[in-house]
């Protein structure tokens, strides 16, 4: 539609950092996540990875996953190598009780599609998550134990999240995409949030 979600971005990561990523507009986090994951093109500019870097993919939308009726187990087992165990195990990291992974996908609510989405992800063994709103849809005791698993990560993380503790939780790394350019701080989320020169450069920066 012609708004302009981010402009002038540029970053690097270092190794091990864990890097949420903050708009006004919700748009412009999906946007990035989908141009370095390689779902959509930029407009312009370019990106790089590391040669050692091996991403996974937590979309927005996940509806395109779910269009089967493979059970759960099934499901899993098209994403990485495992047998039937292997794949329950994942589940049950995921708080999938053992009679619910012969649940057909289609039928999932939007939490169980979530958790089925992190198993996926956590089955590819990446060292690079890339996470859009991961905290969608899951129940309280989900998002404790998607969050201790990710403080406990060695490799990098890029996310975004509505949940205030989960961000201030898991991330190190704070880069605000606006229209103007980014604010890109090494804090945590309180201090970004009360910090009194942030909170002027994001008025300039809004045009607020």
């Amino acid at each position: 539609d012609g708004t302009v979600l981010f402009d002038n971005v540029s970053f690097n990561i270092e190794k091990g950092q864990k890097t949420v990523f903050l708009s006004h507009n919700p748009k412009a986090m999906t946007a990035l996540f989908e141009i370095i994951n390689g779902n959509r093109e930029a407009d312009g500019g370019t990106y790089k990875w590391g040669i050692t870097i091996t991403t996974a993919y937590l979309p927005l939308d996940n509806t395109e996953f779910f269009q089967t009726d493979k059970n759960l187990v099934e499901w899993l087992s098209q994403y990485g190598p495992g047998n039937e165990v292997a794949m329950k195990g994942f589940l049950g990291r995921m708080l999938f009780k053992q009679e619910e992974v012969e649940k057909k996908v289609n039928v999932l609510s939007g939490g169980e599609k979530m958790r089925c989405m992190i198993a996926r992800m956590q089955l590819q063994n990446a060292n690079c998550l890339i996470l859009d709103t991961p905290t969608n849809h899951l129940d309280l005791e989900s998002i404790q134990a998607f969050n201790n698993n990710l403080v406990g990560f060695k490799g990098n993380i890029l996310f975004s999240s509505h949940d205030h503790e989960f961000i201030n939780t898991v991330a190190d790394r704070i880069i605000e995409l606006t229209p103007k350019g980014t604010i890109d701080k090494l804090m945590t989320y309180d201090d970004y949030i009360y910090d009194e020169a942030i909170k002027e450069q994001k008025a300039a920066m809004y045009n607020e």
